[in-house]
């Protein structure tokens, strides 16, 4: 068949058979390609992958490289402001905020300490350019398998760096990408020495302490370059995790990883074996809480007001406080000391607020170990007050009229469905009402708050100070009312500071660093408000004297000085209180446990009087107290009837005291009612 015109092949095109086939007009065809040498096939495919290396840098750095850092902010120092506190003398109490201190110059820390660091961090630190690339290998395998949980980097000390210099902590592999870039450019410019003493100077060591300087003043109390062997140990091992390997708060786990980091400086022959055995040997003594970290449960709680006062701090401020240090460091000390001395009596917590009559805090201590419970026990925890609710049922009562001569009985009594009894389950008939307070009598606090109305004491109650809810059951005038230290504290500094109203307070003024004043206690300040007249001041004066004297509280007295106060001891002994005052100064303490379970026949008279005595007989010369004010008695009143009676009852009742600890004729409160919870 015709192939169709034009579709044919050019006449032009011969093939190669065509051309030989036509003789010497072609060329001859070539031989064949032999193999490549070794070596050619080395150059060769070096070349290639060379090539395809660079086309990978060029592109890896295209992609992450475009939105790097500013590392012009090499040498600045951010941080978040800190907060000091100082106490009412200037006296610093508390730093919050990040922690730092002057750099340090490598050249004059002893060797061991960067040793450590290089040891358990990057032991090919001096020979690799910025990342280590067989870390990086492992790293990866091991993010393979993983199932959960953070990015494992492989980082070098020099990727540390740039992450804590420019990047964020984020674990995602844009972030290590650009962590690699960064530490080649710091390579690149610094040397080995700079990289290293950079790194020292910023890393993080946990409890707000950035660089080795700022760890070792926390931690050890002293400078950097005093560290000894096994306190770089502890240091460089932090750097796994400062909260999880916290000298302070984990102590077994950080020695644990410090001698893993003895170990490896063996292996990397920085230590010899036997310089490991003596770092061991010889005992670490790490500071539990910084000299300028006192009265934590205060600084917590004042800390939380500065915020609400003045707002977020965008600098660094100084709040003047109303604590006072000597006072807090003898609070803390009573506290501890009376805790532990009844312990066998199922005491496991205890709390101590101080105000002075215009309201200001002078020692709070929400409880005896900071470290080990943050709960704060002055404030937060609400428990029963018992019988120290009594002096509100007996102000009340002689609002309306009785006097500490009104005569009444101890008998037994029922109110509706209730029947209050008495700690001694005894009852002794005829008796004054300063009798009935200063022996804490049930029945007859219970006949009072009936009589004047619950309703009327609980007004009383808020009228001096107490702000949580009070139920009106009869049972509230036994102190079936859960109330917290500092509310106790301040119902009763009217008693103290002449019948005026005095809330507690911590701040006296916030500023900053520069001096500007921010917030200032002082400025509009409403006059003083009177909540107690006359006579009823003077009355619960006289009354609440004789507890101390010859009542309930009589182990809290301290000879020579004007005191008066009420215990207080609840249903199954849960909780037990002392609240006493002298002129212009109230303390109350309470004593328990947290999970609200009994004690052991724990009464206010006993822990908490002995701890409120040993606070205040060291408190009392320090604040050169006057006595109490609003205590001069009116005319007496008319001669009691029964006087003759009451003399022969409370003789008895004296003599029988002889046989019976005061504390024990508190009677407790009646039980619970609906509230079992946990405090937490």
């Amino acid at each position: 068949m015709a192939r169709p015109p034009g579709l044919g092949r050019p006449q032009s095109v011969r093939t190669t058979q065509e051309m030989a086939n036509a003789g010497g007009g072609g060329r001859a065809p070539r031989p064949p390609r032999g193999k490549r040498s070794p070596l050619q096939a080395l150059i060769y495919w070096t070349l290639v992958l060379g090539v395809w290396g660079l086309i990978f840098l060029v592109a890896f750095f295209a992609v992450f490289a475009v939105d790097l850092p500013d590392t012009s902010t090499l040498y600045d120092v951010k941080r978040q402001p800190s907060v000091s506190y100082l106490d009412r003398s200037g006296a610093l109490v508390a730093v919050r905020g990040s922690q730092y201190a002057p750099p340090v110059d490598l050249d004059r820390l002893p060797e061991h300490v960067p040793e450590a660091f290089i040891a358990i961090e990057d032991r090919w630190y001096y020979w690799h350019f910025g990342f280590n690339p067989w870390g990086i290998v492992r790293s990866q395998l091991y993010n393979m398998r993983r199932e959960s949980g953070p990015l494992r980097g492989g980082s070098t000390i020099t990727q540390q760096l740039a992450r804590n210099l420019f990047l964020t902590p984020s674990q995602n592999y844009r972030r290590k990408a650009q962590e690699l870039i960064l530490a080649v450019w710091l390579e690149a410019r610094f040397s080995k020495k700079q990289i290293l003493e950079l790194y020292l100077n910023r890393v993080y060591f946990g409890a707000g302490a950035y660089g080795i300087e700022a760890a070792s003043q926390r931690y050890f109390g002293k400078p950097a370059e005093k560290l000894t062997l096994g306190e770089s140990a502890l240091l460089a091992g932090m750097m796994k995790g400062p909260s999880r390997y916290s000298p302070v708060s984990a102590t077994e786990r950080a020695a644990r990883r410090a001698t893993v980091v003895l170990d490896k400086m063996v292996e990397a022959d920085f230590i010899t074996p036997q310089e490991r055995e003596a770092a061991i040997r010889t005992k670490v003594r790490v500071n539990p809480v910084l000299a300028n970290q006192r009265a934590q449960y205060f600084t917590d709680w004042v800390d939380d007001q500065v915020r609400s006062l003045v707002g977020e701090p965008t600098e660094d401020l100084v709040v003047e406080t109303t604590l006072d240090l000597p006072l807090q460091a003898a609070a803390e000390q009573a506290l501890k000391r009376g805790v532990e001395a009844a312990k066998d009596q199922g005491v496991e917590q205890g709390a101590l607020v101080s105000i002075d009559g215009e309201g200001r805090v002078r020692a709070y201590v929400g409880g005896t170990n900071y470290l080990q419970t943050q709960f704060d026990r002055a404030t937060m925890a609400r428990r029963q007050a018992g019988s120290a609710f009594k002096p509100f049922v007996y102000l009340t009562a002689v609002e309306a009229g009785r006097t500490p001569n009104t005569p009444v009985v101890d008998e037994p009594i029922k109110i509706g469905n209730w029947e209050p009894r008495n700690y001694t389950q005894r009852y002794l008939g005829p008796m004054t009402l300063q009798t009935a307070l200063q022996e804490s009598i049930n029945t007859v606090a219970a006949r009072l708050a009936n009589e004047v109305g619950t309703s009327n004491v609980a007004a009383t109650a808020r009228r001096l100070g107490i702000t949580s809810n009070i139920q009106l059951d009869p049972s509230m005038a036994l102190g079936a009312v859960e109330v917290s230290p500092l509310e106790m504290a301040q119902a009763f500094a009217p008693f103290a500071n002449g019948g005026f109203l005095a809330r507690g307070y911590g701040i006296e003024r916030i500023r900053t660093s520069s001096g500007r004043v921010l917030y200032d206690h002082s400025v509009d300040q409403a006059p003083r408000q009177a909540v107690i007249g006359q006579p009823a001041l003077a009355y619960m004066n006289q009354m609440m004297r004789q507890v101390i004297l010859q009542g309930t509280g009589a182990r809290a007295n301290v000879p020579g000085y004007d005191i008066a106060g009420k215990t207080g001891t609840t249903s199954d002994y849960r909780d037990a209180w002392f609240v006493g005052y002298t002129g212009g100064f109230v303390t109350a303490v309470w004593v328990g446990k947290d999970n609200n379970t009994p004690m052991r026949r724990v009464t206010g008279g006993g822990a908490p009087a002995g701890i409120w005595k040993d606070f205040m007989t060291a408190a009392l010369p320090r604040l050169a107290v006057q006595p109490i004010p609003g205590s001069d008695l009116p005319p007496p009143p008319e001669p009691d009837p029964i006087g003759d009676l009451i003399d022969g009852v409370t003789d008895f009742f004296g003599g029988r005291r002889d046989e019976t600890p005061p504390s024990e004729f508190d009677e407790p409160a009646p039980p619970r009612r609906a509230r079992e919870e946990p405090l937490f």
